[in-house]
C-alpha cells in the first residue's frame, strides 16, 4: 500500500510511493484555497527530492493566484520566522524532518508562521475535494520571487537575542564538533557557530542532501559522532536533524547530554533571567518541573506536538517551552522549535555556568526514560486506554493526550499511534533499572487488558 501520512502539520510520504505529483498538487491546491490570497513563504531542506517538490508546490500556488516568496534551502524554523517577519499569509516548509532519504513532506503554516491548528487543518481538509479548481487566468497568476534574506534575518536576530552576550561568547572560543547529517543545517550552522567565535570541526556537513546515517539524532545513530567529539577534545558536540528544529548535544566526554536535558537547561537559563510560565508536552521529563519549582515558576503540559505546545504557551503566556526531543521554543523570537535558538541559549548558559557541558549535565535533575510499545492486534487502543483510566482514576492523571499518570517516584504516559495499531508507554524514574521495570510492568498490564478485551 502507498505510504501517505496526513496530520495536523501537513502531509508526509515516500516519494514515488504515496507522495506523488498529483498528491502534491491536490494538497497544495487545498492549502491555497484555505489561504485565499496574498503571500506564501516556501523553503525546503536539502534532500535531493526537494527541488522537484518545490517546483510543483510553487507552480501550484502561483497557478492559484498566490504570490510565492521562495527562500531556498533553509531550516524549517527559518520558514516559520520569515512568515512572521514578512507578515505573509502562510508558509510551506518542504521537509520530512528526521525521516530517511526516500521521504519528503509539506509542513503547512498559518499566517503567524506556526503549524496550523487542528481547527484550521479540518477547515483545509474540507477543501481537498473542492470541485472548482479555481486556477487563475494567465494575467492573474501569482508572482514567484527568490531571496536569501530570510536566512540572513533569522541568523541576525538569533545573534541579537536578549541575554545573549555575543562578545563574551566569542572570547570563550568554544571548540564545537558539528554534525548536520548533510541536511539544511549545513547552510547555516557552521557559519552561525563561527559568528560566536567557535572553532568548528565539521562532520557530515556536505551539501549533498543525502544522509550518511539514519537522520534521527538518537544516541544509537550518533556513535561515530560521539567518538569524534572525544577524539577532537571538543567542548561539546552539536547535532541537528535535517530541518534544524531539533538540537541534540554531546558532552565533552563524548557522551549524550540527553535530548530531555536540552529543554531542561534552556528552561533553567531563561527562568534565571525572567519569571514566567513554562509549557512542555506530556512526554517531557519531570526535570523541567524541578528546575522551574526551584525558581518558583509553574509548568503546564500539553498534548504531544509542536502545534499543541504552542497553543498552550499562548494560553498561559509562557516565556519558554518545548519538547523533550530537543525542541526549544522561545517566543521572544517566534513560536517554533528552533535549533539555532537552542544552541545560542546553550552557549550563553555554558559561558555563565563556567564549567564543562558534562558538569552542566550533572547540575540538572537526574532522570531516566524508558520507551516501550505493544501491538494491539484486533483490540481497540481507545478501549484499552479507557480501561487504564478506570484502573488508575484515583491517581494524579491527565487525559489530554492518551493517559499520563504521575506517581511520587515515576510517571508513565500511554499514547496510541495514529499510524499503526500500537500503544506506546513512556516511563521516567530516578533510576534506569526502575524506569525499565515499571515499563515492563505496564506492558504486562496492557497485555492482560488486551487478552481480556478480546475474550469478552
Amino acid at each position: 500500500m502507498p505510504t501517505l501520512m496526513v496530520s495536523v502539520s501537513g502531509i508526509r510520504g515516500i516519494v514515488g510511493d504515496g507522495l506523488d505529483p498529483d498528491i502534491l498538487v491536490k494538497y497544495t491546491s487545498a492549502y491555497a484555497d484555505f489561504i485565499k490570497e496574498g503571500k506564501v513563504v516556501v523553503g525546503r531542506d536539502a534532500r535531493i527530492t526537494g527541488e522537484m517538490v518545490l517546483s510543483i508546490v510553487t507552480g501550484t500556488l502561483a497557478a492559484k493566484g498566490l504570490d510565492v516568496i521562495e527562500i531556498g534551502i533553509c531550516p524549517t524554523p527559518t520558514v516559520q520566522y520569515t512568515v512572521k517577519t514578512l507578515k505573509a499569509n502562510g508558509g510551506i516548509a518542504i521537509s520530512a524532518s528526521h525521516n530517511p532519504n526516500q521521504w519528503n513532506a509539506l509542513k503547512l503554516l498559518n499566517g503567524t508562521g506556526q503549524f496550523m491548528t487542528p481547527e484550521e487543518n479540518i477547515e483545509m481538509l474540507k477543501l481537498l475535494d473542492y470541485k472548482n479548481a479555481n486556477y487563475q487566468s494567465w494575467d492573474k497568476i501569482g508572482k514567484v520571487t527568490h531571496t536569501d534574506e530570510g536566512l540572513k534575518r533569522h541568523v541576525n536576530d538569533v545573534r541579537s537575542l536578549k541575554y545573549i552576550n555575543l562578545n563574551e561568547i566569542r572570547k570563550r572560543k568554544f571548540k564545537v564538533l558539528l554534525d548536520c547529517v548533510n541536511g539544511a543545517g549545513v547552510y547555516v550552522m557552521p557559519a552561525l557557530l563561527r559568528e560566536f567565535g567557535c572553532e568548528v570541526i565539521e562532520m557530515n556537513c556536505e551539501k549533498t542532501g543525502i544522509f550518511p546515517r539514519p537522520p534521527e539524532p538518537l544516541p544509537e545513530n550518533l556513535t561515530e559522532t560521539m567518538k569524534a567529539v572525544k577524539a577532537n577534545k571538543a567542548d561539546l558536540g552539536v547535532v541537528v536533524d535535517p530541518d534544524v528544529d531539533r538540537l541534540v548535544l554531546i558532552t565533552d566526554k563524548g557522551e549524550p547530554f540527553g535530548e530531555e536535558n536540552t529543554i531542561t537547561q534552556a528552561v533553567k537559563f531563561i527562568l534565571s533571567k525572567e519569571k514566567g510560565n513554562v509549557v512542555v508536552n506530556l512526554s517531557t521529563t519531570r526535570g523541567v518541573d524541578d528546575v522551574a519549582a526551584v525558581l518558583g515558576q509553574k509548568v503546564f503540559r500539553s498534548p504531544v506536538g509542536e502545534a499543541n505546545v504552542v497553543k498552550k504557551m499562548k494560553e498561559v503566556n509562557a516565556v519558554i517551552g518545548g519538547e523533550g526531543s530537543g525542541g526549544v521554543i522561545y517566543p521572544t523570537l517566534h513560536y517554533g522549535r528552533d535549533a539555532l535558538v537552542g544552541v545560542t541559549i546553550t552557549l550563553q548558559h555554558m559561558l555563565e555556568f563556567g564549567g564543562s557541558l558534562s558538569d552542566l549535565k550533572k547540575s540538572l535533575p537526574h532522570y531516566f526514560i524508558a520507551k516501550k510499545k505493544i501491538e494491539l492486534g484486533k483490540a481497540k487502543p481507545d478501549e484499552i486506554i479507557s480501561k487504564l483510566v478506570q484502573k488508575y482514576g484515583k491517581e494524579k492523571i491527565n487525559t489530554d493526550d492518551g493517559l499520563r499518570i504521575d506517581f511520587p517516584d515515576h510517571w508513565v504516559h500511554f499514547r496510541k499511534s495514529n499510524t499503526e495499531p500500537i500503544i506506546r508507554a513512556i516511563v521516567e524514574a530516578k533510576e534506569e533499572t526502575l524506569a525499565e521495570s515499571f515499563a515492563i510492568k505496564y506492558l504486562d498490564e496492557i497485555k492482560a487488558l488486551i487478552d481480556s478485551t478480546l475474550k469478552s
